[in-house]
C-alpha cells in the first residue's frame, strides 16, 4: 500500500493535551506514531494492558512518574482510551500535578459520557480525523472513491467488498453490541440496515421504527449511538426566517464513509449516471466539506434547504454565505437550476455553485457550474468557503 501524508497536524503548545476522536481504521494510530515517533505508546486493544489498567487504574500514575523525564519531553499517548475510561481520572490527575501531557485517540466518545468519565473539564483540545480526502489521494478515482470509500486500507485494496463486509459487522460488534449501547441486538441490525437504504434523505423516525419494530424514541437513541460512535452526522434544515413553506424540522443522516453506505445496502456503481452514482456523489462532496470545515478549523455550519413543494438545494454552508447543489451528470439543464434561482432570491448567497460532471467550468445566471475536480481544488484552497 502507498503511504499517504494526512492533512491532520497535531500542533501542541506546552502544557496542552488533546483528544483525538476518529472511526476505526481511519488512520489514527499510524498518524500518531509518525508524528510522535518518541511518544511513550499505551495501547488499550492489547488484551493484557487492557486488563491490566481495568483493574487497577492508578498503575498509569504510578508508571509514569517513574519515567518522569520521559513523559515529560513529549505527550503520552493512550488509544483506544474509551475502553477504559476509569483511567481519565489518572490522566487529570497528572496533568495537574506532573505537567505531563496526553493525546488521548478512541472511535467513540459514548461509553465516556454514558459512564460519566472524566472529559478533563476543558483541558483537552478536539481533533478529529476523517477517512481519507481527495487532497490526500493523487489522481483520485472517483468510482474507486464511491465502491471502496476512503477508509485508507480499503481504497488502496483491490478486493475491497470483503473487507468492507467485514468492517460493517467488527464495527456492529466492537464499537455498539460489546460496549452494552444497546440491548435490543436484532432491532438495532434492521434499523442499522435501514441506514444503508434512507441515509442522505430525509429522516422519517416513524417510518424506521415501524419497520425495526420498536418506538420512535428508541429510533432516535439509535441515530445518536451512530452519532456517537462516529459512524455518521446529522444535516439539519436551514432556516433564516419564518417560513411556512420551508422544512423546518426533520434532518438528514449522512453516513460517515460511501463505501461503507453502500456495504450496508449492498451497492455497486458501475458508471458516472444514474440514481445511485448521484446519491454517492452528493455524499462524497458532503464529507469532503465537512473534513475540510474541520481541518481548516473554520467550522462552518453545513445544512440543507428544501420547501415542502420539493424545490431542494443540497448544501448550504456558513449560514447562507454559500450554496452548494450535487449532480451527478455531465451536463446541467437549465430546469435542473430552479431551486438554487429560488434560493438566491430568497437569501441573496455570497455564492452559488452546482457542482457536476462537466468538463468545464461555464457561469449560468450568477450560478457558477463547476466540475467536482476544480471544484475540490478551489474548496481545498479556502477559495469556496474561509
Amino acid at each position: 500500500m502507498d503511504l499517504l501524508r494526512r492533512l491532520l497536524k497535531i500542533d501542541l503548545p506546552a502544557n496542552q493535551s488533546v483528544f483525538l476522536w476518529g472511526p476505526r481504521k481511519v488512520g489514527k494510530t499510524t498518524l500518531l506514531r509518525e508524528q510522535f515517533p518518541q511518544s511513550i505508546f499505551i495501547d488499550f486493544l492489547q488484551t493484557d494492558t487492557f486488563m491490566e489498567f481495568t483493574k487497577a487504574p492508578f498503575l498509569l500514575r504510578e508508571r509514569l512518574i517513574a519515567r518522569e523525564d520521559e513523559a515529560r519531553q513529549h505527550p503520552v499517548i493512550i488509544d483506544e482510551v474509551q475502553k477504559v475510561p476509569q483511567v481519565l481520572d489518572e490522566v487529570h490527575w497528572l496533568i495537574e500535578n506532573e505537567g505531563i501531557n496526553f493525546i488521548l485517540c478512541g472511535s467513540s466518545a459514548r461509553k465516556l459520557k454514558k459512564g460519566q468519565a472524566n472529559l478533563l473539564g476543558g483541558r483537552a483540545w478536539r481533533f478529529e480525523l476523517f477517512p481519507l480526502v481527495s487532497k490526500e489521494v493523487e489522481n483520485l478515482d472517483l468510482l474507486r472513491a464511491l465502491n471502496h470509500g476512503m477508509i485508507p486500507a480499503h481504497y488502496q485494496q483491490n478486493k475491497y467488498k470483503r473487507s468492507l463486509r467485514g468492517y460493517v459487522q467488527d464495527y456492529l460488534k466492537e464499537e455498539v453490541f460489546h460496549e452494552g449501547l444497546i440491548r435490543n441486538i436484532p432491532a438495532f441490525s434492521r434499523f442499522f440496515e435501514a441506514i444503508g437504504y434512507t441515509h442522505g434523505s430525509l429522516v422519517n423516525y416513524a417510518n424506521i421504527a415501524r419497520e425495526c419494530g420498536v418506538s420512535s424514541k428508541t429510533v432516535k437513541e439509535y441515530y445518536q449511538i451512530l452519532v456517537d460512535t462516529l459512524l455518521g452526522t446529522f444535516v439539519q434544515p436551514f432556516k433564516k426566517r419564518q417560513e411556512r413553506q420551508v422544512i423546518s424540522k426533520a434532518p438528514k443522516f449522512y453516513l460517515f464513509d460511501p463505501g461503507v453506505a453502500g456495504a450496508i445496502c449492498k451497492r455497486t456503481i458501475a458508471e458516472e449516471k444514474g440514481e445511485l452514482f448521484g446519491n454517492a456523489f452528493e455524499h462524497f462532496i458532503y464529507l469532503e466539506m465537512l473534513a475540510h470545515s474541520s481541518y481548516h478549523e473554520l467550522d462552518y455550519n453545513i445544512n440543507f434547504w428544501r420547501t415542502k413543494s420539493g424545490q431542494e438545494v443540497d448544501f448550504v454552508l456558513g449560514g447562507g454565505e454559500v450554496a452548494v447543489e450535487v449532480k451527478g451528470t455531465s451536463m446541467v439543464h437549465k430546469r435542473a437550476l430552479r431551486p438554487m434561482k429560488s434560493f438566491i432570491e430568497l437569501y441573496a448567497p455570497r455564492d452559488a455553485i452546482v457542482v457536476c460532471n462537466e468538463r468545464e467550468a461555464r457561469l449560468h445566471s450568477g450560478i457558477r457550474i463547476m466540475p467536482w475536480r476544480l471544484f475540490l481544488q478551489k474548496l481545498w484552497s479556502d477559495e469556496i468557503i474561509r
